[in-house]
Protein backbone atom coordinates (compact mmCIF):
# COMPACT_ATOMS: atom_id res chain seq x y z
CA UNK A 1 0.00 0.00 0.00
CA UNK A 2 0.95 3.37 -0.92
CA UNK A 3 2.68 5.77 2.26
CA UNK A 4 0.02 8.01 1.12
CA UNK A 5 -2.84 5.60 1.29
CA UNK A 6 -1.19 4.46 5.16
CA UNK A 7 -1.64 7.96 5.86
CA UNK A 8 -5.24 8.51 4.20
CA UNK A 9 -6.84 5.75 6.24
CA UNK A 10 -5.52 6.99 9.28
CA UNK A 11 -7.10 10.91 8.69
CA UNK A 12 -9.69 10.50 6.36
CA UNK A 13 -11.61 7.09 7.76
CA UNK A 14 -13.66 7.52 10.61
CA UNK A 15 -16.75 6.01 12.79
CA UNK A 16 -20.22 6.95 12.93
CA UNK A 17 -18.95 7.51 16.73
CA UNK A 18 -16.58 9.91 15.98
CA UNK A 19 -19.08 12.94 15.32
CA UNK A 20 -21.46 13.01 17.69
CA UNK A 21 -25.31 14.15 15.91
CA UNK A 22 -25.43 17.07 18.53
CA UNK A 23 -22.06 18.12 16.68
CA UNK A 24 -22.95 17.73 12.84
CA UNK A 25 -26.13 19.78 14.00
CA UNK A 26 -24.37 21.99 15.05
CA UNK A 27 -22.41 22.52 11.83
CA UNK A 28 -25.44 22.53 9.83
CA UNK A 29 -26.93 25.70 11.53
CA UNK A 30 -23.39 27.04 11.50
CA UNK A 31 -23.01 27.00 7.56
CA UNK A 32 -26.50 26.81 6.34
CA UNK A 33 -25.91 24.17 4.19
CA UNK A 34 -28.77 21.90 3.09
CA UNK A 35 -29.02 18.04 2.62
CA UNK A 36 -31.06 16.02 0.57
CA UNK A 37 -31.21 12.28 0.20
CA UNK A 38 -31.76 10.42 -2.47
CA UNK A 39 -33.37 7.06 -2.81
CA UNK A 40 -32.97 5.60 -6.23
CA UNK A 41 -35.57 2.52 -6.54
CA UNK A 42 -36.81 -0.28 -8.68
CA UNK A 43 -39.22 -3.13 -7.25
CA UNK A 44 -38.51 -2.18 -3.78
CA UNK A 45 -41.96 -1.85 -2.10
CA UNK A 46 -40.43 -4.38 0.62
CA UNK A 47 -38.03 -2.11 1.77
CA UNK A 48 -37.85 1.27 0.58
CA UNK A 49 -41.25 2.70 3.19
CA UNK A 50 -39.21 1.25 6.08
CA UNK A 51 -36.07 3.33 5.41
CA UNK A 52 -37.89 6.39 4.04
CA UNK A 53 -39.71 6.62 7.63
CA UNK A 54 -36.72 5.91 9.23
CA UNK A 55 -35.07 8.62 8.23
CA UNK A 56 -37.91 11.26 8.49
CA UNK A 57 -38.97 10.05 12.26
CA UNK A 58 -34.84 10.25 13.21
CA UNK A 59 -33.25 13.40 10.93
CA UNK A 60 -36.33 15.12 10.07
CA UNK A 61 -38.24 15.30 13.05
CA UNK A 62 -36.65 14.36 16.17
CA UNK A 63 -33.41 16.63 14.90
CA UNK A 64 -33.12 18.95 11.33
CA UNK A 65 -30.51 16.99 9.59
CA UNK A 66 -32.38 16.13 6.50
CA UNK A 67 -34.17 18.85 4.36
CA UNK A 68 -35.42 16.59 2.05
CA UNK A 69 -35.81 13.01 0.95
CA UNK A 70 -36.66 12.09 -2.91
CA UNK A 71 -37.34 8.31 -4.49
CA UNK A 72 -36.46 8.07 -7.78
CA UNK A 73 -38.72 5.34 -9.00
CA UNK A 74 -37.06 3.96 -12.61
CA UNK A 75 -40.02 2.23 -13.76
CA UNK A 76 -41.21 -0.01 -10.64
CA UNK A 77 -43.61 -2.47 -11.65
CA UNK A 78 -45.12 -2.82 -8.10
CA UNK A 79 -45.93 -0.42 -5.38
CA UNK A 80 -43.18 0.93 -4.69
CA UNK A 81 -44.25 4.58 -5.13
CA UNK A 82 -46.74 3.65 -3.31
CA UNK A 83 -45.03 2.58 -0.56
CA UNK A 84 -42.08 5.42 -0.74
CA UNK A 85 -44.69 8.30 -0.82
CA UNK A 86 -46.89 7.16 1.94
CA UNK A 87 -43.73 6.93 4.08
CA UNK A 88 -43.42 10.16 3.35
CA UNK A 89 -40.67 10.88 0.55
CA UNK A 90 -41.23 13.02 -2.57
CA UNK A 91 -41.53 10.44 -5.20
CA UNK A 92 -40.64 11.46 -8.65
CA UNK A 93 -40.72 9.06 -11.90
CA UNK A 94 -36.83 8.91 -14.00
CA UNK A 95 -39.04 9.32 -17.04
CA UNK A 96 -40.42 12.89 -15.62
CA UNK A 97 -37.36 14.50 -15.07
CA UNK A 98 -35.25 15.97 -18.42
CA UNK A 99 -37.51 14.33 -20.53
CA UNK A 100 -36.00 15.44 -24.03
CA UNK A 101 -33.38 13.74 -23.04
CA UNK A 102 -34.84 9.80 -23.40
CA UNK A 103 -33.88 7.83 -20.58
CA UNK A 104 -31.95 4.27 -20.95
CA UNK A 105 -31.89 1.91 -17.75
CA UNK A 106 -29.48 1.87 -15.04
CA UNK A 107 -28.72 3.10 -11.84
CA UNK A 108 -26.51 5.51 -12.66
CA UNK A 109 -28.88 7.22 -14.64
CA UNK A 110 -31.20 7.96 -11.88
CA UNK A 111 -28.45 9.42 -9.80
CA UNK A 112 -27.60 12.11 -12.39
CA UNK A 113 -31.48 12.67 -12.77
CA UNK A 114 -31.96 13.06 -9.08
CA UNK A 115 -29.52 16.80 -9.40
CA UNK A 116 -32.35 17.75 -11.33
CA UNK A 117 -35.59 17.10 -8.74
CA UNK A 118 -32.99 17.76 -5.31
CA UNK A 119 -32.05 21.28 -3.79
CA UNK A 120 -29.39 19.89 -1.44
CA UNK A 121 -26.42 21.68 -1.32
CA UNK A 122 -25.11 17.80 0.25
CA UNK A 123 -26.67 14.77 -1.65
CA UNK A 124 -26.91 11.73 -0.01
CA UNK A 125 -27.41 8.49 -1.81
CA UNK A 126 -28.84 5.38 -0.52
CA UNK A 127 -29.78 2.36 -1.80
CA UNK A 128 -33.37 1.50 -1.74
CA UNK A 129 -33.31 -2.12 -1.04
CA UNK A 130 -31.21 -2.25 2.68
CA UNK A 131 -32.65 -4.94 5.60
CA UNK A 132 -32.33 -3.39 9.02
CA UNK A 133 -31.80 0.46 8.13
CA UNK A 134 -30.12 2.91 10.36
CA UNK A 135 -30.29 6.26 10.38
CA UNK A 136 -26.45 6.16 11.46
CA UNK A 137 -25.70 5.63 7.19
CA UNK A 138 -26.79 9.02 6.60
CA UNK A 139 -26.11 10.74 9.74
CA UNK A 140 -22.78 9.09 9.11
CA UNK A 141 -21.54 9.84 6.20
CA UNK A 142 -23.57 13.04 5.52
CA UNK A 143 -20.95 14.44 9.04
CA UNK A 144 -17.91 14.86 8.04
CA UNK A 145 -19.47 16.89 4.36
CA UNK A 146 -21.04 19.36 7.30
CA UNK A 147 -18.27 19.82 9.58
CA UNK A 148 -14.83 19.24 7.12
CA UNK A 149 -15.32 21.80 4.20
CA UNK A 150 -12.02 20.43 3.14
CA UNK A 151 -13.65 16.95 2.57
CA UNK A 152 -15.88 16.82 -1.14
CA UNK A 153 -17.22 12.84 -1.04
CA UNK A 154 -17.94 10.04 1.54
CA UNK A 155 -18.57 6.86 1.27
CA UNK A 156 -19.54 4.14 4.12
CA UNK A 157 -17.66 1.38 4.79
CA UNK A 158 -19.52 -1.51 6.47
CA UNK A 159 -19.60 -5.53 7.04
CA UNK A 160 -21.19 -7.21 4.18
CA UNK A 161 -22.73 -10.50 5.06
CA UNK A 162 -23.96 -13.41 2.99
CA UNK A 163 -26.03 -16.05 4.28
CA UNK A 164 -25.23 -15.77 7.47
CA UNK A 165 -21.36 -15.43 6.79
CA UNK A 166 -19.88 -12.43 8.07
CA UNK A 167 -17.69 -10.34 5.57
CA UNK A 168 -18.78 -12.95 2.28
CA UNK A 169 -20.65 -10.13 0.59
CA UNK A 170 -19.17 -7.63 -2.28
CA UNK A 171 -18.02 -10.53 -4.09
CA UNK A 172 -17.87 -8.19 -7.13
CA UNK A 173 -15.68 -5.55 -5.01
CA UNK A 174 -13.19 -8.47 -4.42
CA UNK A 175 -12.92 -10.38 -7.45
CA UNK A 176 -13.15 -6.75 -9.84
CA UNK A 177 -13.09 -3.30 -7.89
CA UNK A 178 -10.79 -4.19 -5.76
CA UNK A 179 -8.51 -5.48 -8.00
CA UNK A 180 -8.92 -2.43 -11.12
CA UNK A 181 -8.42 0.41 -8.38
CA UNK A 182 -4.89 -1.37 -6.71
CA UNK A 183 -3.25 -2.15 -10.28
CA UNK A 184 -4.51 1.22 -11.99
CA UNK A 185 -5.66 3.45 -9.29
CA UNK A 186 -3.40 2.34 -6.11
CA UNK A 187 -4.32 5.80 -4.42
CA UNK A 188 -7.93 4.81 -3.60
CA UNK A 189 -7.20 1.29 -2.31
CA UNK A 190 -7.72 2.35 0.85
CA UNK A 191 -11.89 2.21 0.21
CA UNK A 192 -13.43 -0.81 1.93
CA UNK A 193 -16.48 -0.41 -0.02
CA UNK A 194 -16.16 1.46 -3.27
CA UNK A 195 -18.89 0.29 -4.57
CA UNK A 196 -21.66 0.51 -2.01
CA UNK A 197 -24.45 2.68 -2.93
CA UNK A 198 -23.90 4.62 0.41
CA UNK A 199 -22.22 7.72 -0.02
CA UNK A 200 -22.52 11.76 -0.22
CA UNK A 201 -21.39 14.53 -1.84
CA UNK A 202 -21.61 18.41 -2.44
CA UNK A 203 -23.57 19.43 -4.82
CA UNK A 204 -20.78 21.47 -6.67
CA UNK A 205 -18.90 18.15 -6.86
CA UNK A 206 -21.40 16.29 -8.54
CA UNK A 207 -22.50 18.33 -10.72
CA UNK A 208 -19.13 17.88 -12.26
CA UNK A 209 -18.99 14.40 -12.71
CA UNK A 210 -19.71 12.40 -15.40
CA UNK A 211 -22.13 9.67 -14.44
CA UNK A 212 -21.92 6.07 -16.25
CA UNK A 213 -25.35 5.38 -16.76
CA UNK A 214 -25.54 1.32 -15.49
CA UNK A 215 -23.58 -0.37 -12.59
CA UNK A 216 -20.07 1.36 -12.83
CA UNK A 217 -21.52 4.96 -11.78
CA UNK A 218 -19.73 3.78 -8.33
CA UNK A 219 -16.32 3.18 -9.41
CA UNK A 220 -16.50 6.00 -12.24
CA UNK A 221 -17.38 8.32 -9.71
CA UNK A 222 -14.37 7.67 -7.16
CA UNK A 223 -11.70 7.63 -10.10
CA UNK A 224 -13.24 10.85 -11.66
CA UNK A 225 -13.61 12.76 -8.40
CA UNK A 226 -9.99 11.27 -6.97
CA UNK A 227 -8.64 13.36 -10.66
CA UNK A 228 -10.92 16.19 -10.21
CA UNK A 229 -10.76 16.95 -5.60
CA UNK A 230 -7.53 15.08 -4.75
CA UNK A 231 -7.60 11.91 -2.68
CA UNK A 232 -8.15 13.82 0.99
CA UNK A 233 -10.82 15.32 -0.50
CA UNK A 234 -12.41 12.40 -0.14
CA UNK A 235 -13.35 10.07 2.80
CA UNK A 236 -14.70 7.23 4.23
CA UNK A 237 -17.30 6.15 7.51
CA UNK A 238 -17.72 3.10 9.12
CA UNK A 239 -21.64 2.37 9.81
CA UNK A 240 -21.74 -0.53 11.22
CA UNK A 241 -23.57 -3.86 9.36
CA UNK A 242 -25.37 -3.43 5.66
CA UNK A 243 -27.85 -5.65 5.17
CA UNK A 244 -29.69 -6.22 1.38
CA UNK A 245 -30.95 -7.98 -1.16
CA UNK A 246 -28.12 -10.31 -2.87
CA UNK A 247 -27.89 -10.92 -6.74
CA UNK A 248 -27.43 -14.42 -8.21
CA UNK A 249 -24.07 -14.97 -10.12
CA UNK A 250 -24.88 -13.92 -13.70
CA UNK A 251 -26.42 -10.45 -12.71
CA UNK A 252 -23.06 -10.09 -10.67
CA UNK A 253 -21.33 -11.13 -13.93
CA UNK A 254 -23.05 -8.13 -16.24
CA UNK A 255 -22.29 -5.67 -12.83
CA UNK A 256 -18.60 -6.61 -12.71
CA UNK A 257 -18.31 -6.21 -16.97
CA UNK A 258 -19.96 -3.28 -16.37
CA UNK A 259 -17.47 -1.97 -13.72
CA UNK A 260 -14.58 -3.56 -15.96
CA UNK A 261 -15.62 -0.89 -19.04
CA UNK A 262 -16.15 1.66 -16.87
CA UNK A 263 -12.50 1.17 -16.06
CA UNK A 264 -11.63 0.36 -19.38
CA UNK A 265 -12.89 3.89 -20.48
CA UNK A 266 -10.82 5.73 -18.08
CA UNK A 267 -7.50 4.31 -18.75
CA UNK A 268 -7.89 4.69 -22.34
CA UNK A 269 -9.87 6.72 -24.00
CA UNK A 270 -10.20 5.75 -27.31
CA UNK A 271 -12.15 4.16 -30.01
CA UNK A 272 -12.86 1.07 -28.19
CA UNK A 273 -15.63 -1.77 -29.79
CA UNK A 274 -18.44 -1.95 -27.62
CA UNK A 275 -18.35 -4.65 -25.75
CA UNK A 276 -20.58 -7.63 -24.70
CA UNK A 277 -21.04 -10.77 -22.33
CA UNK A 278 -22.33 -14.19 -23.00
CA UNK A 279 -23.05 -16.11 -20.24
CA UNK A 280 -24.48 -19.97 -19.99
CA UNK A 281 -27.86 -20.87 -18.63
CA UNK A 282 -29.11 -25.06 -19.36
CA UNK A 283 -31.47 -25.54 -20.87
CA UNK A 284 -34.10 -28.55 -22.94
CA UNK A 285 -31.20 -28.64 -25.41
CA UNK A 286 -27.86 -28.18 -23.20
CA UNK A 287 -26.07 -25.07 -22.55
CA UNK A 288 -27.95 -21.79 -24.53
CA UNK A 289 -26.07 -18.69 -24.72
CA UNK A 290 -27.40 -15.57 -23.93
CA UNK A 291 -25.63 -12.45 -24.53
CA UNK A 292 -26.06 -9.02 -22.97
CA UNK A 293 -24.60 -5.57 -23.85
CA UNK A 294 -22.77 -3.77 -21.35
CA UNK A 295 -23.98 -0.16 -20.63
CA UNK A 296 -21.38 1.75 -21.96
CA UNK A 297 -22.81 5.59 -22.10
CA UNK A 298 -22.28 8.18 -19.39
CA UNK A 299 -24.03 11.19 -19.39
CA UNK A 300 -22.36 14.70 -19.35
CA UNK A 301 -21.23 16.84 -16.12
CA UNK A 302 -25.04 18.18 -15.02
CA UNK A 303 -23.30 21.55 -15.64
CA UNK A 304 -23.32 21.66 -19.07
CA UNK A 305 -27.34 20.72 -19.10
CA UNK A 306 -29.31 23.90 -20.11
CA UNK A 307 -32.37 23.15 -17.90
CA UNK A 308 -29.70 22.39 -15.18
CA UNK A 309 -28.08 25.95 -15.76
CA UNK A 310 -31.47 27.71 -15.72
CA UNK A 311 -32.75 26.03 -12.44
CA UNK A 312 -29.79 27.37 -10.96
CA UNK A 313 -30.41 31.22 -12.08
CA UNK A 314 -33.80 30.76 -11.18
Amino acid sequence: MLKEVERWLSTRSWSVTDRPLHKILAAKQRTGQSVSVVLPALNEEETVGDIVAIIRHDLMQQVPLVDEIVVVDSGSTDRTSEVAAAAGARVVHRDDILPRIPAVPGKGEVLWRSLLVTGGDIVCFIDADLKDFSSDFVSGIVGPLLTDPEVDLVKGMYDRPLGGAAGQGGRVTELMARPLLNMHWPQLAGFVQPLGGEYAARRSLLEQLPFPVGYGVELGMLVDALHLVGLDALAQVDVGVRKHRHQDGQALGRMAAAIYRTAQLRLARGHLIRPSLTQFERGEDGFEPRTFSVDTEERPPMVEIAEYAERRVA
